[in-house]
């Protein structure tokens, strides 16, 4: 390969990371600011999730007595899954890239990182609250991941590859597959377990601080100044990252097939749309959802490991 095409390459990645980091702020403003209108308030406005970011980093952190260097490290590494996993999955481009594996499990492998350092953050400093959310984050993670790796293998069966890239790119080519049975299923399962990869309704309640309902946010109570800004945008990461992907499979149309500038601008345009409106759809959502008790949570999990599930033996069966 030649020295452009590698450049090329990395540009992209590069690109995806810029990108998704800029956006990951505005989507969670247009999802609270969207509930917000539709509870009757004001709101606080899109941009207030990047003034919140900007107050904390100006604030010194305070940290527990007794905790250690996870205090501080795990906040970043939450921060680097996200950007890795902002690199590796088909948002702006859809084309394979040899120095980017993009591989299905090296994805889920990403964002499992952030996974145990979040939880081993809310260990760290010993309280009752800490270790309640962790324990319980760490069994929605247990949950989550069959299902997410369940369901997109069944969208690579057709394909006959687990390169994100080539499955978007292949229900871009033939959109007969977006509206099959498999691909139908797979979809409709990878989007439950995102809302409870991503702590939100109806798993978990980001805007609450009951000790009964509390899973994230107990985890990062104590948690404060820069430490809690990386927390939060790499959380806020996570979400559009895997917004982003549910948009590329639902509607591939717009994600480019090259790293020339016109079709990186187009993807841009179209990955901001799409992930903005998905925001804004979490938000209308959550106004008319509650809180499933935390017993629940494993019969809503268990039945979109079913619907996966399905989506497998539907994509055997069509082959």
């Amino acid at each position: 390969m030649s020295a452009v095409e590698v450049a090329g390459r990395v540009l992209v990645a590069i690109v995806q990371v810029a990108v998704v980091t800029a956006l990951a702020p505005i989507v969670m403003g247009v999802t609270r600011q969207t509930r917000a209108r539709l509870e009757g308030r004001a709101g606080a406005g899109v941009g207030q999730p990047w003034r919140d970011l900007r107050k904390l980093w100006r604030k010194r952190p305070i940290r527990a007595t007794g905790t250690t260097a996870v205090g501080v490290v795990a906040p970043l590494v939450l921060l680097a899954s996200g950007l890795v996993a902002g690199a590796l999955v088909p948002l702006v481009v859809a084309a394979p890239l040899p120095q980017v594996p993009g591989d299905l499990f090296v994805v889920v492998s990403a964002l499992l990182v952030g996974t145990v350092a979040l939880a081993l953050l809310g260990l760290d400093a010993g309280t009752a609250f800490g270790g309640m959310g962790s324990s319980r984050h760490m069994m929605i993670a247990a949950l989550v991941e069959p299902t997410v790796l369940m369901a997109v293998y069944a969208l690579s069966i057709p394909v006959g590859s687990s390169t994100l890239s080539l499955i978007v790119a292949a229900r871009r080519d033939d959109p007969a597959t977006i509206a099959s049975p498999a691909g139908v299923l797979a979809v409709v399962a990878l989007a439950v377990v995102v809302l409870a990869e991503t702590g939100r309704l109806p798993v978990d309640n980001p805007a609450t601080h009951l000790e009964l309902t509390m899973v994230h946010e107990a985890m990062v109570l104590e948690t404060s100044g820069p430490d809690l800004a990386w927390v939060e945008l790499g959380s806020w990461l996570r979400l559009t990252v895997l917004l982003g992907l549910v948009a590329n499979l639902m509607v591939p149309w717009g994600v480019a097939g090259g790293a020339s500038p016109g079709a990186l601008l187009l993807g841009v345009v179209a990955l901001a749309a799409k992930v903005v409106l998905l925001g804004a759809a979490l938000g209308a959502g959550e106004v008319a959802m509650a809180k499933l008790r935390l017993f629940r949570v494993p019969e809503l999990l268990a039945g979109s490991f079913a619907l996966a599930f399905l989506a497998v033996t539907a994509s055997y069966l069509v082959a």
